[in-house]
């Protein structure tokens, strides 16, 4: 039976910065101590690497990924969108907030985004409003959501793509409290937000596992898109690390999509199937900001996996690596993929996974 292929990756911040140098930027005020407007991050980004040429096409920000794309064809391509797409002015008073212009939208359709997960901490930052505006263009750009809601209920439902006859992709998207996300932000039956996880609990998790098993179908493929744990370092929490073996040994989900670390996190096949601990930024303006070099968040990763549609075991896994420069991603050079793979070799071992070479990225399997 052939497999189905995914795309998966972290973050895709195509708010501020990114969303000025777009053909529609909005208004770049901003409340940060660091910037008072999103156009200081294009700034950044000509300084550190060279001039712009604005507006942008909507295709330059994927650059080399979307001849990825077309080559590999996969079944489905599922991001964590990390912005509001809105044109709000009542921003969220926590410090950071991100926001596209709704005319911008192309930039997601371009790349033929099937699915956007939105259980993160910026998908408020223009609060309820902007929320509201954010599902709202993206059901009409046909973009499914999910994580994110006009009530509990609705950022509880999974995101279903359809493959196949009698195959489908079911996207289920929550959020943790470790990665920033404001505890009021926690959706309710009577309250828009986000699926807001209590913690990572045992407990937590049988329900959640609970939940999923009794709306999974024959023939599913299932992902739970999880936004969880701090943005830099590589050490795996231990409760991390069982709520996801916990939803792979129930039999509720397939793959275990982890974002919100800035770099690419360690990566585990456990019983056949896999955990992404953290996808790393795909898209963002970090350009020129200075600190945490050390850990190479200019790069960044596609996740390209195989599952067999029988069992949602992990057929095969590609990586593919690029590097953004002037707000484009390129494929990466030859010693920064060897320094990747030297990095999730190293943190991966422990996990079951080792990775080898091959044109443009890395292969995983298990160990």
């Amino acid at each position: 039976m052939e497999a189905i292929r995914l795309f998966l990756t972290g973050d895709v911040m195509t708010g501020r910065g990114i969303d000025q140098a777009l053909p529609h930027p909005g208004d770049p005020a901003l409340f940060e101590a660091y910037a008072k407007s999103a156009g200081q991050y294009v700034a950044l980004a000509e300084k550190a690497h060279g001039a712009i040429s604005r507006p942008l096409d909507f295709r330059h920000i994927w650059g080399d990924a979307l001849e990825t794309l077309d080559r590999e064809r996969p079944d489905a391509r599922i991001i964590n969108l990390e912005t509001a797409v809105t044109t709000s002015r009542t921003p969220e008073p926590k410090g950071i907030n991100y926001k596209m212009h709704p005319a911008n939208m192309p930039v997601l359709t371009v790349a033929g985004i099937d699915c956007c997960v939105l259980s993160n901490n910026h998908v408020l930052d223009w609060g309820e409003a902007g929320l509201y505006d954010t599902l709202d263009a993206l059901k009409r750009a046909g973009i499914r959501t999910a994580g994110a809601g006009s009530c509990y209920s609705e950022a509880s439902q999974p995101a279903v793509v359809d493959v196949r006859p009698g195959r489908r992709i079911s996207v289920y998207g929550v959020g943790s409290k470790t990665s920033g996300i404001p505890p009021h932000w926690a959706a309710s039956e009577k309250r828009p937000g986000v699926r807001l996880l209590p913690d990572l609990s045992e407990r937590t998790a049988e329900r959640l596992a609970e939940e999923i098993l009794s709306s999974k179908q024959a023939g599913d493929v299932t992902v739970l898109s999880v936004h969880w744990g701090s943005n830099w370092g590589h050490a795996i929490p231990r409760e991390q690390r069982r709520l996801a073996h916990r939803l792979i040994e129930s039999g509720a989900c397939d793959i275990v999509h982890g974002h919100s670390s800035h770099h690419p996190r360690a990566i585990e096949i456990h019983r056949g199937k896999l955990i992404l601990y953290g996808c790393g930024d795909f898209i963002n303006d970090y350009e020129g900001i200075p600190g945490k070099e050390e850990y190479r968040g200019d790069l960044s990763v596609m996740y390209l996996p195989a599952i067999d549609p029988a069992n949602g075991a992990l057929v095969k896994l590609d990586l593919i690596v690029f590097q953004m420069r002037r707000f484009r991603l390129r494929y990466a050079s030859q010693d920064d993929i060897e320094w990747l793979r030297d990095v999730l070799t190293r943190e991966s071992r422990s996990f079951g996974a080792r990775f080898a070479l091959k044109p443009g990225g890395l292969e995983a399997a298990g160990a």
